[in-house]
């Protein structure tokens, strides 16, 4: 039998600067293999605990701990080593007290940060789908691979608050002006900042957002801005 995923590893300088790994140890390293993020904006479970996190030292130890099932992402046991985790993920290790949620951060695509304990069980997700099934029922597709079947009014470009790991919707915030969002990739990455306006697209120009971020103002396409608050960020995100 052949495996029909793609390849497990990848050659450490094709690899994302924001996984944190070293370039000259050794040719390969584990990659990302196909899931609900895309491979380019997610780390593998193996290089977040060996090289993002630094817990282990060799990848023997990191597949100790994530074969005896020590490590959940947004609540649930991943005993992969190349599961991906990606924005907003929220990942605890068994034997040590510190929750970890990924963001943007510092032009990174994705750094961890600690959260408090009581706030491992809420997660933001962008909605990036929205199609009707049979029975005229809305199913919602989010950024991190997940879909639901909701009555929940929405639009694609909105930020749902969901509960993990029982994947219900808690509130939902809407794309808008006077909106928070944080910048989830480019040279702005991790910056925070109000909407000012929302462009609509046109044949040749994606749809925009006007964005203050502290005395400036950026131009962006939404698909790069991700809703965090009206006011202020709901969550921990910084």
């Amino acid at each position: 039998m052949v495996s029909i995923a793609g390849s497990k590893k990848l050659k450490r300088q094709m690899a994302p600067l924001f996984w944190g790994i070293t370039r000259k140890d050794s040719r390969f390293v584990v990659t990302v293999r196909p899931g609900g993020h895309p491979k380019h904006l997610a780390i593998p479970t193996a290089v977040f605990v060996r090289d993002t996190l630094k817990l282990v030292t060799t990848l023997r130890e990191a597949k100790s701990v994530i074969y005896g099932g020590k490590i959940k992402v947004d609540g649930i046991t991943r005993r992969s080593l190349h599961h991906g985790i990606g924005l907003m993920d929220v990942v605890e290790l068994e034997g040590i007290p510190d929750v970890y949620r990924l963001v943007p951060k510092d032009s990174m695509v994705l750094q961890p940060i600690k959260i408090n304990e009581s706030e491992k069980t809420k997660k933001l997700v962008k909605v990036t789908r929205k199609t009707t099934t049979r029975g005229s029922k809305t199913q919602l597709g989010f950024h991190d691979g997940h879909s639901i079947i909701s009555d929940t009014k929405v639009n694609v470009g909105d930020t749902c608050i969901m509960q993990i790991p029982e994947g219900k919707i808690l509130d939902a915030i809407k794309l808008e002006k006077g909106c928070q969002v944080i910048v989830t990739s480019g040279i702005n990455a991790g910056h925070i900042g109000k909407v000012v306006e929302i462009k609509e697209g046109t044949f040749v120009l994606p749809r925009r957002a006007l964005v203050n971020i502290g005395e400036r103002e950026i131009e962006i396409p939404v698909d790069l801005v991700m809703v965090v608050g009206k006011d202020k960020p709901v969550i921990q995100i910084e």
